[in-house]
């Protein structure tokens, strides 16, 4: 199963507050879980999907692709995916693939691509652009390591897929790497090819003219 957990996304983003507006990263969110959703949605040979939250955007964008919901206890990432990983066991799945809301670039090729080099026993992990972060976490069966996440996540999911003794596979994959978290993210979102919904949002915006604390603004 596809776990895609989302907070709350009115609240999301708070590091590009130097340069975006409250109403603006509220509207990047929402923009990005919808390209993350429809991505996901557009996978033809993808397992189910549940989208674990209980944020009415994300919500009505699980039922829009016919997504289940399992709603998590407002108590982070972490927490969530803990109790979705929980329910799967239960249920009998043999694998979950954890996806963020926020890899408006990820695309159909890079997720074949993670299903393809799944191993039938451990993990592939797939680390942010800065190699700081995960961006994407296969493990089977589900509960082979728990999944703790942060800025720092890549390393400790790294070394605890190890410590399992099953097969660890790393890949580097553009898409699902480039994350939005920071200003110079928004750059070059804007810049890379494509017509996503948060790409057509940021151009919108023309960002290069606006002023900002990191300097990122072009002449």
């Amino acid at each position: 199963m596809i776990l895609v957990p989302v907070k709350n996304l009115a609240d999301a983003k708070q590091r590009l507050s130097p340069i975006l507006t409250p109403e603006e990263r509220f509207a990047l969110a929402q923009a990005m879980c919808e390209d993350v959703l429809l991505t996901l949605a557009n996978w033809q040979t993808r397992p189910p999907v549940a989208v674990v939250t209980r944020d009415p955007f994300a919500r009505e964008m699980a039922a829009r692709f016919n997504f289940e919901v399992i709603a998590d206890d407002n108590s982070g990432e972490t927490s969530a995916i803990e109790v979705a990983t929980t329910i799967c066991k239960e249920r009998g799945a043999k694998s979950t693939l954890v996806i963020p809301a926020d890899i408006p670039l990820i695309d159909t090729l890079e997720l074949q691509k993670i299903s393809d080099s799944a191993p039938a026993c451990g993990a592939v992990l797939v680390p942010d652009a800065a190699g700081r972060g995960t961006n994407a976490a296969w493990r089977a069966p589900v509960d082979l390591f728990p999944l703790r996440f942060g800025n720092d996540s890549f390393l400790p999911h790294l070394a605890a897929a190890k410590a399992t003794g099953r097969s660890c596979i790393v890949l580097e994959l553009p898409g699902i790497a480039r994350d939005v978290d920071r200003p110079e993210d928004l750059y070059e979102l804007a810049a890379a090819s494509g017509e996503r919904r948060s790409q057509r949002l940021v151009r919108n915006w023309n960002l290069n003219k606006r002023d900002s604390v990191y300097g990122l603004a072009e002449s």
